[in-house]
C-alpha cells in the first residue's frame, strides 16, 4: 500500500497542475489532495506487498500439492482394473 510519503508526492504532482495564478492556494490544495487520497486508499481495502507475497507463496505450494495429487490419482487410475 502507498505510505504517507507516496501520497504526499502524488498530492504535490496534483498541485503542480494548478494554474500559477492560484499559487497562494497551493498549500491548502496540497493538504486537501493528501487527505482525499489517503481516505480513498483506505476505503479500497488494499493488502500490503508483504501480505500479497505470502499469499503468492501459499498459492504456489498449494498448486504444487494439487499437481502431485493429480499425478497420484492418474497413476492409481492407470493401475486400477477396469
Amino acid at each position: 500500500m502507498m505510505d504517507r510519503r507516496d501520497i504526499d508526492q502524488l498530492a504535490l504532482r496534483l498541485v503542480s497542475l494548478v494554474p500559477p495564478g492560484l499559487a497562494e492556494a497551493h498549500k491548502d490544495l496540497r493538504a486537501n489532495f493528501s487527505d482525499v487520497l489517503a481516505q480513498g486508499l483506505r476505503r479500497l481495502d488494499l493488502v500490503t506487498r508483504e501480505e500479497f507475497d505470502v499469499q503468492t507463496q501459499v498459492l504456489a505450494r498449494t498448486r504444487a500439492k494439487v499437481e502431485e495429487l493429480e499425478r497420484r490419482v492418474a497413476a492409481l487410475e492407470a493401475d486400477a482394473p477396469g
